[in-house]
């Protein structure tokens, strides 16, 4: 005979374990959007606590340091949306045209496809039908309250942060808080180190991307290099598409400006990923790139683009708090030294 005894503290516990659960998917959305501001918060901490120490008030400092923020994004999206806004129209207008060109290219090579007429027949009254306007309509206008209550959590979090910090101090125990300001120096470098890196790769790609279009005289060519610089944050995906975009626009002026775009953003993506990202983060990350990919694959399957670009950060925090257990269990069990014995034999 089987007997099972379960007590009402084990019961309490089950109970707890599943409201937690339940509750944690209900307000995951709201932990997403304030885990972004964490991380934000920590990467504009630097030019705020700056702004503090030659006299502005705090308020002010913030509010300086995300209006500049909020500028550059700002005239960076004005280029870059009537220009995308503009190469859909051209696509939707002479996509048979353009087909036939890569067929004719392609066919110098000895490469058969059928694309013209594919393009062709393409309904694009059925792929724009008035739904998926209003679908695209409901997803923006949630991203924008998405991206406007992130800046504003962000600068609650910047502007009382010296409040939050004496409030989390009262829960270290006695005698720790050297560790925990270890702990935290830590995580502001790796989090908010990988956002200031990932602010100068995203220049860098941008600057090089509008070089190459110029000298081609590649129309659009400002926005293509914002678009770069935008998608370099993705991982891996944003390569792809900071290489395709830009070939695309030149293969209509010809296939052979097309050529040297993609083989000089290729050379520079084999450029950033060897030289220029190992030695703008250095240290700051020190993840394996299999833990990179892994921490790309497993959020995109859980969170979508969101996923995509706070995987590392994520992953990167989490190398801080294994460190800091390791190290604790190291110290646990290395054995004391012997103690001093001044009169004993050599």
């Amino acid at each position: 005979m089987f007997k099972l005894e379960i007590s009402y503290q084990a019961i309490l516990l089950i109970v707890g374990i599943i409201a937690g659960i339940w509750l944690l998917l209900k307000l995951w959305p709201i932990l997403l959007m304030l885990l972004t501001a964490v991380i934000f918060m920590t990467a504009l901490l630097p030019y705020v606590e700056w702004l503090v120490r030659r006299g502005l008030p705090r308020t002010g400092a913030v509010l300086i340091v995300l209006a500049i923020i909020l500028a550059v994004v700002g005239g960076l999206l004005a280029l870059l949306v009537p220009a995308l806004i503009s190469e859909f129209k051209h696509l939707h207008d002479h996509l048979p045209d353009d087909a036939r060109r890569l067929e004719d290219f392609l066919d110098d090579f000895g490469i058969k496809v059928e694309l013209q007429d594919r393009a062709r027949n393409i309904d694009w009254n059925h792929l724009i039908t008035g739904q998926a306007a209003l679908d695209y309509g409901q997803r923006i206008f949630l991203t924008i309250i998405t991206i406007v209550t992130v800046i504003v959590l962000t600068a609650y979090l910047l502007v009382d942060l010296p409040r939050i910090q004496r409030f989390v101090y009262q829960f270290v125990p006695p005698g720790r808080e050297p560790e925990f300001e270890r702990i935290t120096e830590s995580l502001n470098r790796v989090v908010g180190g990988y956002i200031r890196g990932q602010i100068v790769t995203s220049a860098v790609i941008m600057i090089f991307t509008g070089a190459v279009l110029l000298i081609l005289n590649i129309p659009n060519a400002v926005a293509y290099a914002v678009l770069a610089g935008f998608v370099d944050i993705i991982p891996v995906v944003g390569a792809l598409i900071a290489v395709f975009m830009p070939t695309v626009a030149a293969f209509r002026e010809s296939p052979e400006k097309a050529a040297i775009v993609m083989a000089a953003l290729v050379l520079y993506q084999q450029f950033e990923d060897r030289f220029l990202v190992p030695r703008v983060y250095g240290q700051t990350l020190n993840l394996p790139p299999v833990v990179v990919l892994i921490a790309i694959l497993v959020g995109g399957t859980l969170l979508g683009i969101p996923g995509v670009l706070l995987s590392l950060p994520v992953a990167a925090a989490g190398r801080v708090g294994m460190d800091y257990v390791l190290e604790r269990r190291q110290t646990a069990l290395t054995p004391p030294g012997p103690p001093d014995q001044p009169l004993a034999p050599d």
